[in-house]
């Protein structure tokens, strides 16, 4: 089966996508209850945790494989959306960063997704320290770099800010839109 293979399935896509501790994981675990759906969480993390050192360049393929499979695995299972909590675009930016390039087998991976709505988190939430993140001095940074890869896709997409209740408000009334049609 294609890494793509999931993509044709019928099911609206919702990538909440951000700067590190911007509220991601949270939000996207409330979208999938509210929904009655499945979210897939970022690989990255458990990957990461297993590894026991440092990641280097090389682990970053592995890593998006490793997203790409969640998705298409919980893809299956989703009612009507899918909550992605992150996507391959997390992983463009870091390594652009950090490596000063990003692999061609990423950036193919990439174009060769679908998405339907992009939920961006907003650096209005207090940071919180996490041994995974690495940059609480360049938030602003990330922020206008995930703005800038969002707005490339041409998928539409929402800023996410302000309180927990406006930021959940904001996300349901771009979900309820897109699967309005």
């Amino acid at each position: 089966m294609s890494i793509a293979a999931y993509d044709k399935v019928d099911v609206k896509k919702v990538c909440v996508i951000g700067p590190e501790c911007t509220g991601k994981s949270e939000l996207s675990k409330y979208l999938a209850a509210a929904y009655k759906t499945e979210w897939i969480p970022e690989y990255a993390r458990a990957y990461l945790d297993k590894l026991g050192h440092p990641y280097q360049e090389s682990d970053l393929v592995k890593i998006a494989h490793g997203q790409l499979r969640l998705e298409d695995e919980w893809t299956r299972d989703a009612n009507r959306i899918v909550i992605c909590d992150t996507n391959l675009i997390t992983i463009k930016i870091w390594s652009d960063y950090k490596y000063g390039r990003c692999d061609d087998e990423i950036l193919n991976l990439i174009n060769a997704r679908t998405y339907h709505l992009y939920l961006l988190t907003y650096i209005d939430v207090p940071w919180v320290d996490d041994p995974q993140r690495e940059h609480p001095d360049k938030r602003e940074f990330f922020w206008q770099l995930f703005q800038q890869e969002v707005k490339n896709t041409h998928v539409p997409f929402v800023e996410i800010k302000g309180s927990w209740e406006q930021r959940q408000q904001l996300a349901q009334e771009a979900i309820d839109k897109i699967l309005k049609g």
